[in-house]
């Protein structure tokens, strides 16, 4: 007999039944134990799952008319209208919403430069804070009219961003349409409109209309009448509308409807040209 098997029949012989049962015992243990873990770990999935199914059908995490989406931040477009821009049907469950792709959807629809869509589980809202655009004057094509139906007639606002004229009356009726008209506002004028309107804006006559249609010749409506620029120039656009504002007592010598225009092209020389 080989001396490790001696040695193996010797540790059994030396280990005594109740040992052996103890032994027994534990293993029988461990295992129940790790039954129960494992079914533990079961029931838990299964009541996790079973209660987000019965959370999701209940109508606080749906969203079921378009009343139940808050927004906030407008000034100029109603609730109402904004919330008619959703890309949602109703009801929607509140995880099935993709608050990016819902912001996408409607700076991509609106006089809207951010939208900002805010989806809480707990407690389960909506809510969608909008940055809107300003408009700040009609933007019509040459030879056009303010009130006529031409899809190419639009809105701008300060950044020169444009939307349709109808497109805006659909969105809401009750909005009140700028006063100042832009005509001709091509690719070639749209990198200075920001200036053009900022510096007109700020001038001391008032200005009704802005046509662009001559690149060689900017020129303004205004209460003293028409003001011919020439060809325009950031710089001398400025220096010319100063030296306009100096023009503003001209009424009291010349009376506007005998003025044909004004030509400020030289700044330096202003001059009047009359009927």
């Amino acid at each position: 007999m080989k001396a490790g098997s001696f040695k193996d029949m010797t540790d059994m012989s030396s280990v005594s039944p109740t040992d052996l049962q103890n032994r027994r015992a534990q293993l029988k243990r461990r295992r129940q134990i790790r039954f129960w873990q494992g079914m533990w770990r079961s029931l838990s999935i299964v009541g996790l799952t079973a209660m987000i199914v019965w959370g999701v059908s209940l109508p606080d995490w749906t969203i079921d008319t378009p009343e139940r989406v808050k927004i906030k931040g407008n000034k100029l477009l109603s609730i109402t209208a904004i919330r008619s821009l959703l890309p949602l049907s109703y009801p929607q469950s509140i995880l099935e919403i993709e608050p990016e792709k819902l912001s996408r959807a409607i700076e991509a629809k609106a006089p809207i430069a951010k939208a900002t869509v805010i989806r809480r589980l707990l407690p389960p809202s909506l809510t969608i804070e909008v940055t809107e655009r300003n408009p700040v004057a009609i933007a019509l094509p040459a030879f056009s009219s303010p009130n006529s139906n031409n899809p190419e007639v639009g809105i701008v606002d300060a950044q020169g961003f444009w939307i349709p004229k109808n497109s805006y009356a659909d969105l809401e009726n009750t909005l009140e349409l700028p006063e100042l008209i832009v005509i001709g506002l091509t690719e070639q004028f749209q990198p200075y409109w920001p200036e053009i309107y900022r510096e007109v804006s700020r001038s001391g006559v008032k200005v009704f209309e802005i046509d662009l249609q001559s690149p060689n010749n900017l020129i303004l409506k205004t209460e003293l009448g028409n003001v011919h620029f020439g060809s325009y120039s950031s710089f001398h656009f400025r220096q010319q509308l100063l030296v306009l504002a100096k023009m503003r007592q001209l009424p009291d010598r010349i009376h506007t409807s005998q003025i044909d225009y004004i030509d400020l092209s030289n700044p330096d020389t202003p001059s009047v040209q009359l009927k």
